[in-house]
C-alpha cells in the first residue's frame, strides 16, 4: 500500500494550499471579470470607455476578500432601514449617498450596488459593484458643479434601499431615480450593468461551493485575510521604523471658491505591529466642493496597498490588514468633512493624499522615495444642445505626470488609478459636436531627475455647438515635488481661444462657463515630480527623449547637463564639461523640491484674486 500524502494545511485553517490557490486565483480573476460584465454591458463612455468602477467580493463578515476599492459594508446596512436578518437571496442594494456609506463612495454620481450572497440558505458573503454615473441631476450637468456649498446642490442622493428583492426588481424606483437626471436612459444602463457585475461573481462563487463545498469556501476566505495579515506585518517590521514619528505636508490648491491653499497634514509612526496614522493639523472642511469625505477602512486599504505595490506585489490587498493600521481623521476636516458639506469635486483631494502618504514613509523608508504628482484627476464636462436640436453631455476623465520612483520614470499622461483607459478621439467625434486638434505630452513638464517625473498632457477641443464647460483641475498653484534631488514638475494650465481671436486664460476649476461654435478649450495638465540628481541621467536615454519631443534640447542641457552632437547623438566631451559646470554653480540638491512657491498668505491672496477676476469677466 502506498503512503498517503497529508494535505498541506494553511496556518490554523482546514483548507490545503492547493486549494486556496484555486479560491484565490479564482476570486482574483472574478474581480476582473466583474469589470468585463460592467463594461461591455453599461453605455456611458465614462464607464464603458474609461472603466471608472470598481469591483468587490467579500465575505459574510462584509470584510473584502478580493477587490479594488475598500468596503464599508457594515456602514451600509447600519443606515438602511433593515439588516443582515433582513436580507435574502436575490436581494441588491443600492446608494449613492457618500454619508451614508461613510464615503466609500466619495460623490453623488457614484452609485454602489451590494449583492449578499447566499448558498444552501446561508450567507456565505457579499459582491459590490459601485460606478461613475453620467448624471444625477443637480445644478450642473455632470452632478459635479464648482459653485455649490452643500451636497444637495450636487444631484440626486438615494439612500441604502433594495433595488431587487428577492431577485424581484423594483423598476419604479430606477424610474424615480433616473427621472431625476439629465441622462435617464444612460442612468437606467448603467445601473442595470452594475448589478450585472455583482451576479457575476455571485455565480463564480456558487461554482467554488459546488467544488469545494460551503465550509471549505468560507475557510479559505478567512485564510487569505491571514495570509495577507501575516505577510503585511513582515512589511511593517521591515520597512517601517519604531519609535520615531515622521509628518509631512502638501496643499490643494483651491476649493474652486477662492479659498485656498488647503493645507494636508499626515504623521506617521509605529508601535509594535501597529501603524498610526494621524491627519491631526489638516485644515478645516472649506465652503466648495473639494472636501473628502475619506473612509477610514479606504484609506486603511491605501496604505496597505502603498506598501504591497511597493514592496510585495504579489501579496493580495483586503481587509484582512485593517487592525494592523490606526487612523485618526478630525471632524469637520476636509478628509473628514461635516455633512451636509459638499463633496463633488473631492478627487484633488483624493489624489493629493496619496502624494502625503507617500511622502510620509519616504522619509521613514530608507533607499525609497517616490515624488510628487499631477494631484487630482481632472475631469470636463461639456453640454448643450447640438444642431439638430438634440441635447447633448460628455464627461471624460483627464491625467497627468506620475511621478518619479525608485529606478524607474514616472509615466507620461496616465491615471493614479492603473485600470483607467483614456477616451478614444474617434469615440468622442462620433456622438459628439466637437473635434480632437491635439492629444500630446507636455514636453519638460515632468520633473528633471535621475528617474524622470512623468509628463503631463495637452488636449485640444474645438466645439461645434453652443453650450457650456465645467471642469475641475489642481496644481495650478502648487508644484508637485521633486525628491532626494529631483526637481519640481511644472503646473497646469487651462485657455480658452474664441472664435473673435481672444483668448482666456482659465482657473483650474470653472463652472458652466459659455462656449459657442468654433471656440477651442486647450486643457493641459501638470506633470509628476523628479527623484534623484539629473546630473546622474543616463545622457543616452536624455538624447532619445529629445529625438521623441518629450525633453528639449535646451532642457536636456540645462537640466540634465547632456549636449548633443550634431546628429542628436551625445557629444560625450561637452557632456561631461556641462555636467562640471551645473555642479560647480549650483547649491547642494534638496530632499524635497517644491519649486518657486510664495508663502501662505501670497498664495492665498493670489487664489482668490484669480476667482474674483475670474466672476468679474462671466457676472
Amino acid at each position: 500500500m502506498s503512503d498517503t500524502a497529508t494535505p498541506d494545511f494553511v496556518g490554523d485553517h482546514d483548507v490545503d494550499q492547493t486549494t486556496l490557490d484555486i479560491i484565490e486565483s479564482t476570486l482574483s480573476n472574478t474581480r476582473h471579470e466583474m469589470d468585463r460584465v460592467v463594461e461591455t454591458t453599461a453605455i456611458s463612455p465614462v464607464i464603458r470607455e474609461q472603466s471608472d468602477q470598481f469591483p468587490l467580493i467579500a465575505d459574510a463578515q462584509g470584510r473584502m476578500v478580493m477587490g479594488q476599492f475598500g468596503s464599508a459594508i457594515d456602514t451600509i446596512l447600519e443606515n438602511s432601514p433593515f439588516d443582515r436578518d433582513d436580507l435574502n437571496d436575490g436581494d441588491v442594494i443600492a446608494t449613492n449617498d457618500p454619508y451614508a456609506c461613510a464615503g466609500a463612495v466619495s460623490h453623488t454620481p457614484d452609485m454602489l450596488l451590494l449583492r449578499p450572497i447566499f448558498y444552501e440558505g446561508d450567507l456565505v458573503g457579499f459582491s459590490s459593484q459601485w460606478g461613475n454615473l453620467m448624471d444625477v441631476g443637480g445644478k450642473t450637468p455632470g452632478s459635479m458643479p464648482v459653485q455649490a456649498t452643500t451636497i444637495f446642490e450636487e444631484g440626486m442622493r438615494l439612500p441604502p434601499v433594495k433595488l431587487y428583492k428577492e431577485g424581484e426588481f423594483d423598476s419604479e424606483l430606477l424610474e424615480t431615480f433616473a427621472h431625476n437626471t439629465r441622462l435617464p436612459e444612460h442612468a437606467e444602463a448603467d445601473i442595470k450593468a452594475l448589478a450585472a457585475g455583482t451576479k457575476a461573481a455571485e455565480t463564480r462563487v456558487h461554482e467554488l461551493c459546488d467544488r469545494f463545498g460551503k465550509e471549505t469556501y468560507v475557510e479559505a476566505c478567512d485564510a487569505i485575510l491571514d495570509r495577507t495579515r501575516a505577510g503585511m506585518i513582515d512589511l511593517i517590521h521591515e520597512f517601517v521604523p519604531e519609535g520615531e514619528r515622521y509628518t509631512f505636508e502638501d496643499y490643494v490648491d483651491d476649493d474652486g471658491m477662492g479659498n485656498g491653499p488647503i493645507k494636508l497634514h499626515l504623521e506617521i509612526y509605529r508601535e509594535g505591529d501597529t501603524v498610526y496614522l494621524d491627519w491631526t493639523g489638516t485644515d478645516e472642511q472649506v465652503p466648495g466642493t473639494v472636501n473628502f469625505l475619506l473612509n477610514e477602512q479606504m484609506f486603511k486599504m491605501f496604505t496597505g496597498v502603498f506598501l504591497i505595490m511597493a514592496f510585495d506585489p504579489l501579496l493580495t490587498f483586503n481587509d484582512g490588514y485593517y487592525d494592523l493600521f490606526e487612523v485618526t481623521l478630525p471632524q469637520g476636516s476636509v478628509v473628514q468633512p461635516e455633512f451636509p458639506a459638499a463633496l463633488g469635486n473631492r478627487l484633488p483631494l483624493m489624489a493629493r493624499q496619496f502624494d502625503v502618504l507617500q511622502a510620509t514613509f519616504s522619509k521613514l523608508i530608507d533607499g525609497f522615495s517616490v515624488a510628487g504628482s499631477y494631484g487630482t484627476s481632472p475631469n470636463l464636462v461639456y453640454a448643450g444642445t447640438d444642431s439638430e436640436g438634440n441635447d447633448f453631455q460628455m464627461l471624460e476623465i483627464l491625467y497627468g505626470g506620475i511621478p518619479a520612483r525608485p529606478g524607474g520614470d514616472g509615466l507620461d499622461g496616465h491615471s493614479w488609478w492603473p485600470l483607467f483607459r483614456t477616451v478614444p478621439a474617434e469615440y468622442q467625434e462620433a456622438y459628439y459636436p466637437l473635434t480632437i486638434d491635439e492629444y500630446s505630452t507636455r514636453a519638460d513638464t515632468g520633473g528633471a531627475g535621475e528617474f524622470r517625473g512623468g509628463h503631463g498632457i495637452t488636449k485640444v477641443y474645438t466645439f461645434e455647438a453652443e453650450g457650456a464647460i465645467t471642469f475641475q483641475d489642481d496644481r495650478a498653484h502648487t508644484y508637485p515635488w521633486g525628491v532626494d534631488g529631483g526637481k519640481h514638475a511644472q503646473t497646469s494650465e487651462k485657455k480658452l481661444l474664441r472664435t473673435d481671436g481672444t483668448e482666456e486664460e482659465l482657473p483650474s476649476k470653472v463652472e458652466n462657463v459659455p462656449v459657442s461654435a468654433g471656440d477651442k478649450l486647450v486643457f493641459s495638465t501638470a506633470g509628476g515630480g523628479g527623484l534623484g540628481d539629473p546630473l546622474e541621467r543616463d545622457p543616452a536615454v536624455v538624447a532619445k527623449e529629445v529625438e521623441r519631443g518629450l525633453v528639449t534640447e535646451s532642457a536636456a542641457s540645462d537640466e540634465y547637463g547632456v549636449v548633443l552632437a550634431d546628429d542628436g547623438g551625445v557629444d560625450e566631451a561637452a557632456t561631461a564639461d556641462r555636467r562640471e559646470e551645473l555642479r560647480s554653480e549650483r547649491d547642494e540638491p534638496a530632499a524635497f523640491d517644491y519649486g518657486p512657491l510664495p508663502d501662505d498668505a501670497d498664495l492665498e491672496e493670489r487664489i482668490a484674486a484669480e476667482r474674483r477676476e475670474f466672476e468679474d469677466r462671466h457676472d
